[in-house]
């Protein structure tokens, strides 16, 4: 009697299985690439912004005026707590510096290794979001609260090293991009991603405590007013419109290059 064959059933689950994991990932050096030139390009086009002084001071008075009345001004009392606490200002001033960069690149391998359906969406979402902060930098010029009077710089006041300063170090960043935060809206794509992600509830608890813990570090450290932050969350909500527009726009040119390879 002939034995039964079940290879080809077996394989054609296999094959089932692939389809169903959808399109591959990218190349990872490729992906490497893309994201080292887009940060270059995005650092070259901040620095270029031109530098008006005056406009930008001006409008740091505006804004903390604004906050004033708002009764939103709490960038003094947070400032001062973390000089008067010397660990935390120390602590905030490291975490300024690297983890904006550090947690946001972990996500993004994050997505591309375990999610890697979800990771196209999230990178062009955060790539639409820092083109979106480009355009705030470019025309909304503003100082940090740090080069006001009344405000400490603890990056210099605590001796240590930082992202920025208001030293002559400095002259090499651009000092007035501070609307939109950029911190801010990094950090809350971060929780938007791991949110939508995941499933354990502690996970997600930690995913909304990290900007918390970003926008009480960009005040601490006097980087930022407290509507910077708020600018943050704006030009994420604008970034999410444009991927939005752009992957609707690219459903077309999906179908018809799957038509072709269809046919």
């Amino acid at each position: 009697m002939p034995t039964p064959t079940v290879a080809p059933a077996r394989s054609s689950g296999m094959r089932g299985m692939g389809q169903d994991r959808g399109p591959g990932r990218p190349r990872v050096w490729a992906e490497i690439l893309l994201i080292a030139v887009c940060y270059g390009a995005y650092s070259v086009v901040r620095n270029l912004v031109p530098t008006r002084h005056a406009e930008a001071m001006q409008r740091a008075h505006e804004i903390l005026a604004a906050e004033r009345s708002l009764h939103l001004d709490l960038e003094d009392t947070v400032n001062q707590f973390f000089v008067d606490v010397r660990w935390l200002g120390v602590a905030a001033n490291y975490y300024y510096a690297t983890l904006h960069f550090a947690v946001t690149i972990g996500v993004l391998g994050w997505l591309y290794a375990r999610h890697p359906k979800r990771y196209g969406h999230y990178r062009l979402l955060l790539f639409a979001t820092t083109v979106s902060a480009l355009l705030g930098f470019w025309f909304y010029p503003l100082a940090p609260p740090r080069l006001l009077p009344g405000y400490v710089d603890t990056v210099l006041a605590l001796h240590t090293w930082g992202l920025y300063d208001s030293s002559p170090i400095a002259s090499v960043s651009n000092q007035y991009a501070a609307m939109p935060s950029l911190h801010t809206a990094w950090s809350l794509w971060c929780a938007l991603a791991v949110i939508n992600v995941v499933r354990r509830p502690w996970v997600k608890v930690l995913a909304v405590i990290y900007p918390a813990l970003t926008i009480t570090v960009i005040l601490g450290t006097s980087n930022h007013f407290i509507l910077d932050a708020l600018g943050g969350a704006v030009v994420l909500a604008g970034g999410h419109v444009l991927t939005q527009a752009l992957t609707r726009a690219a459903r077309p040119a999906q179908r018809l290059c799957r038509s072709g390879v269809g046919a």
